[in-house]
């Protein structure tokens, strides 16, 4: 068994994860912030009065 190679491809599977993980997170983070920002669109957009009369003439 070779201890010291296998040592590196442990170190290496760890960063690996490591990396793989920070960028999950920041992908996370980022479309928690998008999300937000549509949710702020969405709610400057409506307009509460909106549609709550009708004027009909006939």
């Amino acid at each position: 068994m070779d201890i010291p190679a296998m040592s590196m491809v442990l170190a290496q599977n760890n960063l690996s994860q490591a990396v793989g993980i920070s960028v999950l997170k920041m992908a996370k983070e980022q479309m928690t912030e998008q999300g937000q920002q549509v949710v702020q669109l969405i709610e400057r957009s409506v307009q509460p009065n909106l549609g709550g009369n009708l004027d009909i003439s006939v």
